[in-house]
């Protein structure tokens, strides 16, 4: 039988969960403090208490938690290295360079089903334009290459070698793209003059 955890506690072990699953990595004592308001001392105190009723794992690295699953670690290396393509905007678009700027780990889980064969990137997201759909400034889109999506799908598009995310919809001949903020207007556009270059499958929040 697992030992019972404060309300407190339970905040902070899904919050390690949370962190880790969306980052690619452990959170530090500092961030678990910044994020519930509390004194760094606090925190260790907090999470000393987990290790102890065994629900983590931790050393003296940075970095170094680890979740505890019947004694057996869950290490979070098992990710998917994902390549970031530049900046998207959700707003005012933003010049997308298309050189991978660097890698950022992905938890398979997160991802839907029959994702596999599809080449995936990610891009940082820039705006305030797809608020509506869960999608905030500074999160990280993750987007599965594709040039045909479905009606009401989120799409990575192209416009005058300019990247943004939308929601795709046809309307008399022409694509919509369409924002997910009412203080943002769709955009309309003959087929000739985009290009879509995926489709958003996974979301990393930034965790503020």
């Amino acid at each position: 039988m697992k030992a019972l955890l404060t309300e407190r506690q339970q905040s902070i072990l899904d919050f390690i969960e949370e962190f880790s699953r969306s980052q690619g990595m452990a959170p530090t004592i500092s961030e678990a403090a910044q994020f519930f308001k509390i004194k760094p001392a606090t925190a260790f105190a907090h999470l000393r208490a987990l290790q102890r009723k065994g629900f983590i794992d931790r050393s003296s690295k940075a970095r170094s938690l680890c979740l505890t699953r019947k004694s057996s670690p869950k290490h979070l290396s098992l990710t998917l290295s994902v390549p970031m393509l530049g900046r998207i905007s959700a707003g005012l678009p933003l010049f997308a360079e298309q050189n991978i700027e660097n890698n950022v780990q992905v938890d398979p889980s997160m991802l839907p089903p029959g994702i596999g064969g599809h080449r995936l990137f990610g891009l940082k997201v820039v705006g305030y334009s797809m608020i509506e759909k869960g999608i905030h400034d500074g999160d990280t889109v993750i987007a599965k290459e594709s040039i045909s999506p479905e009606i009401g799908k989120i799409v990575i598009a192209l416009v005058d070698n300019e990247a943004t995310i939308k929601t795709f919809y046809l309307d008399d001949g022409k694509v919509e793209l369409r924002p997910a903020n009412p203080r943002y207007e769709s955009h309309f556009y003959n087929y000739d003059e985009i290009v879509i270059q995926g489709i958003a499958v996974a979301l990393i929040r930034t965790i503020r």
